[in-house]
């Protein structure tokens, strides 16, 4: 199997950069052991006005066989009915896709010391694959790839061209042209696009492909409007990966929407740890307190805003009275952790059924969080900036409108009752604000009255006679006059 990439210049910019922007000399045929064969590069032309660069893989079918068993774990699907005599040393494939990141792995990464200048420019490229399986035909071909910015040509092969009455193979001569995208970005397409037409991977998929795939899919896949098939076939429909991949891929769409970077976007949980914390006793206290507030209201369906990693959550499933218990993070990675911890894999299906994670931001309304009994805002509300408040209270008290609000957050006047913590510093590196006793009564009065709530407040942890709690909570009832109308 091979395909060639080439592209045209001038005397000022010859086309022979190619051999730089590869990492490969034109004037050189060089070769590459890989897991399944043996890679060559070679340059049929390479002069100022054009060069072609060529990948042409040379696939081992007995190496193929025994890595793969022919079936199961790593095994090609066509190669479970033809272990020797198939189509993977001619059709381009994910064997192909890993040559390529193996052969041109710098180029992929947009590195190039000797023209750093030519790395990041356009350059007016064709790429050539004569034989590409395409499960989906010549139409998807052109769905995956024009979206991307180039000009495709997806002719099918003919099973025989003596025969034309057979019809036409699930193969296709593709032809792609552009001149706006640079090396890398071509090849990080081919790299994921590659196997995805093909719809097999001849390796076992592990959940480092998702890595893999979010790499090289930076830029264009979060907007593709192919995602969903894309995450889906590169990870050979493994369910538990796709889902994976789409979140993350749908965190990278709220950041770009928020105009943010992902990493503040997704802070709730330290990247230093994703192991079990031993949670302190103010922070028992505080989970204690939440519960019997929402035992008090009666609440039956309740949900979790901003879970993290999910301690509360797994305190209400320990009582039956809380029927329906949904918890959402904007985090990823707190949504995974809380997963592991109330071991959702592992969980029967009565208990199963009482228990939802999902992904949410509290900037936005969603109408998934509507008609619930009671909400809990724990330790949240002092993450957002502060012009980010209003947002928060109309997606809560306005939009999704529980019966009971509970909000806890520090007390800053109980800061200096911390010996480890310097002065005017806040307890997390991540909290925006810490407000006053009186701070946060006034805004939890404010939201009150604006939603039609009465607000009760409640200490939690050491009552302080000068400085007050070191957690304060707000309990937030509608008035029965909007529970009556609501209803």
């Amino acid at each position: 199997m091979f395909l060639t990439i080439s592209t045209t210049g001038t005397p000022e910019r010859p086309a022979t950069d190619l051999g730089f922007l590869l990492h490969k000399h034109p004037d050189k045929a060089q070769a590459f052991s890989t897991s399944y064969g043996k890679a060559h590069v070679v340059y049929p032309e390479a002069d100022a006005e054009r060069c072609t660069a060529a990948l042409l893989l040379e696939v081992d079918a007995v190496a193929l066989v025994r890595r793969g068993k022919g079936k199961g774990r790593g095994g090609a699907p066509d190669a479970a009915l033809a272990q020797y005599v198939n189509d993977r040393p001619y059709a381009a494939s994910s064997l192909l896709a890993v040559a390529l990141s193996a052969v041109f792995s710098s180029a992929m990464r947009g590195v190039c010391t000797a023209r750093p200048e030519r790395a990041g420019q356009p350059l007016p490229l064709r790429v050539e694959v004569p034989a590409l399986p395409a499960r989906g035909g010549p139409d998807l071909v052109r769905n995956l790839f024009a979206p991307l910015g180039w000009t495709v040509t997806a002719e099918p092969v003919a099973l025989d061209a003596e025969f034309p009455e057979w019809g036409d193979s699930r193969y296709v001569g593709l032809v792609l042209e552009s001149e706006t995208l640079t090396l890398a970005e071509a090849l990080r397409h081919l790299y994921v696009l590659l196997p995805v037409l093909d719809d097999a991977k001849h390796y076992w998929v592990a959940s480092d492909e998702v890595d893999k795939l979010l790499r090289a899919g930076e830029g264009w896949l979060p907007a593709h409007p192919e995602q969903k098939l894309i995450t889906s076939r590169y990870l050979s429909r493994r369910w538990s990966l796709t889902r994976e991949a789409m979140e993350r891929l749908e965190l990278v769409r709220l950041a770009e929407a928020d105009d943010s970077a992902v990493e503040e976007i997704d802070n709730a949980v330290g990247a230093e740890t994703e192991t079990e914390e031993k949670p302190t006793p103010l922070a028992v206290q505080r989970r204690d307190a939440i519960v019997d507030a929402l035992k008090t209201s009666g609440a039956a369906r309740v949900l979790d805003l901003g879970c993290g990693q999910g301690q509360l959550v797994q305190a209400l499933l320990k009582d039956t009275r809380f029927t329906e218990i949904v918890g959402t993070d904007v985090s990823m990675r707190a949504l995974t952790i809380a997963g592991r911890r109330l071991k959702l894999d592992r969980m029967g299906e009565r208990q199963a059924s009482r228990v939802q994670l999902f992904q949410s931001s509290l900037a936005y309304t969603d109408n998934r969080l509507k008609g619930y009994d009671a909400a809990v805002l724990s330790e949240v509300i002092e993450h957002l900036d502060l012009p980010r408040l209003p947002a928060l209270e109309y997606a809560v008290f306005g939009a999704a409108r529980p019966r009971t609000v509970v909000v806890t957050t520090p007390n800053v006047e109980y800061n200096v009752r911390w010996e480890t913590l310097p002065a005017g510093h806040v307890r997390h590196g991540d909290h925006r604000f810490e407000w006053t006793r009186a701070e946060f009564g006034e805004w939890a009065a404010k939201v009150a009255q604006r939603h039609g709530y009465d607000v009760e407040f409640v200490p939690v942890g050491p009552d302080d006679p000068e400085v007050g709690p070191p957690t304060q909570m707000a309990v937030f009832r509608m008035t029965t006059a909007k529970e009556e109308k609501a209803a």
